[in-house]
């Protein structure tokens, strides 16, 4: 039996989250800048997986962020008392709740995303486009396929 070295290097998961870190910490310096500092941290899962057009059910977005229903609901709970986000009847069931951006939210998320992207072209500037590009492709193809895994293993126990 043969014992596999202890690998020495830091695990890509740990610095993947220390890039994320990073532009996190730079995004909310810059948000309040621009006038949004009410916005913080924690309200990430929903700007960040809420669907900008038509809204997303609570559940979506606790499943997209990989946190609870009730985590995301005291995001949205305190996003609405902000005047960020409402709460509307879902058009395909009438029970369910559909949370959609308001105007002033509306312009929070999309400054974030343009902001993002601003940090994504000075790390281009700083370390180069291909591997800034390099780094999203595989990022991308990484997290669609764990969702594809995840989904099918849901499905699987579903069943």
């Amino acid at each position: 039996m043969s014992v596999e070295p202890i690998p020495t290097h830091r695990p890509i998961a740990g610095l993947l989250n220390e890039v994320k870190v990073a532009a996190v910490r730079k995004l909310f310096e810059r948000l309040r800048g621009e006038g949004f500092e009410h916005v913080r941290e924690g309200h990430g899962c929903v700007f960040g997986f809420i669907d900008i057009e038509q809204g997303s059910r609570l559940t979506e977005m606790a499943e997209r962020a990989g946190l609870t229903k009730q985590a995301v609901g005291e995001a949205v709970a305190e996003l609405e008392r902000l005047g960020y986000v409402e709460r509307v009847a879902d058009p395909t069931d009438r029970r369910a709740k559909i949370v959609k951006l308001t105007p002033s939210g509306l312009e929070a998320c999309l400054t974030g995303r343009r902001i993002f992207s601003e940090i994504e072209r000075e790390w281009a500037e700083e370390f180069g486009e291909d591997l800034v590009a390099n780094m999203r492709e595989a990022a991308e193809r990484i997290a669609a396929s764990e969702r594809g895994a995840t989904a099918a293993g849901r499905s699987i126990h579903a069943a």
